[in-house]
């Protein structure tokens, strides 16, 4: 295995223009390069210079929507060759993209807005560029759900992003019920037309008090964020008149993890949750424990009682 093919000569090439500094001269030129190139999701101040350099140098773009990049293109002041490559073409359209490339012409991927493959089509193309032993490498940028999950106030240790739930509420909740037990961050994508029943899908399945902040507008004039528990950002949504406007990052908090770690922890909520239940209504209990250790309200009042004395 070489650590360093064509890909990794070019992008250090292309860097010496701004650093310097070469990597090296010995590239095989009888190959182009497949450019994985993320692109803005909603700012187009956020296109790396890099980005904008390959975007310009390439033979061809491949683009999910040429109609779509052809703006972004313009933008840059930018003319190129384009081939159409989306969801619904992808295979039949990959032999023109991998032609080019074997016949020394780099490519650059693109998808609408963000990281190409993510949640979005060329999966097909770059397996089967790699099959082929044709160089290809990722130019970073943006992606929707990384940005929002930055921003979100979740923990990031640990996430699992699941791209677009099901657009039927049967295979959408049948999703989420077999993520019920799962303690990572929950990541999703959801359009506008189907983020109300989403959010209620949330609120059915994991509880109402389960901590959710729903991202959309990224970037754009009017990014905004929801966040709390799912009942109330479900009633935010509702109540705001621009709420189910624009592409949604959903993240929900994981579940509290059920491991046998966690057992000194669970006593210890019931010593707190049976010196408090004989003192205070149930219902404060379970709001100060919660309070205090970031449980479900609805599982630590539930559990008051049932330690309540009779």
């Amino acid at each position: 295995m070489h650590w360093m093919d064509k890909a990794g000569r070019e992008a250090g090439n292309l860097n010496s223009e701004l650093t310097g500094v070469g990597v090296g001269t010995d590239s095989d030129e009888s190959r182009g390069t497949l450019y994985i190139v993320a692109t803005p999701i909603g700012n187009l101040d956020d296109l790396s210079p890099r980005a904008a350099r390959i975007l310009s140098t390439v033979s061809v773009i491949a683009a999910e929507d040429t109609r779509h990049t052809t703006r972004l293109l313009q933008h840059l002041g930018v003319q190129k060759r384009m081939v159409a490559l989306h969801d619904h073409n992808e295979r039949a359209r990959m032999g023109v993209v991998l032609e080019e490339l074997e016949a020394g012409n780099s490519v650059a991927l693109v998808s609408d807005a963000g990281t190409p493959l993510i949640s979005d089509p060329g999966y097909v193309l770059v397996r089967e560029a790699r099959n082929r032993n044709l160089p290809v490498s990722p130019i970073p940028g943006a992606c929707a759900f990384i940005a929002a999950l930055s921003a979100a106030g979740l923990p990031t240790d640990r996430f699992l992003f699941a791209g677009f739930l099901p657009a039927k509420r049967s295979g959408r909740k049948g999703i989420l019920e077999g993520l019920q037990d799962e303690s990572a961050t929950l990541v999703f994508y959801e359009s506008p037309h189907r983020i109300l029943d989403t959010v209620q899908d949330l609120v059915d399945v994991f509880g109402g008090q389960r901590e959710v902040v729903l991202g959309r507008e990224l970037t754009k004039a009017f990014e905004t964020f929801y966040s709390g528990e799912a009942k109330e950002v479900l009633g935010a949504l509702q109540a705001d008149p621009h709420g189910t406007r624009g592409e949604f990052v959903v993240m929900v908090r994981g579940a509290d993890s059920q491991s046998g770690d966690d057992e000194a922890g669970a006593i210890e909520v019931d010593r707190l949750i049976s010196a408090l239940v004989g003192e205070l209504p149930v219902k404060k209990v379970a709001k100060i424990v919660a309070g205090l250790t970031g449980k479900s309200k609805n599982e630590l009042y539930q559990r008051a009682l049932a330690l309540k004395p009779d």
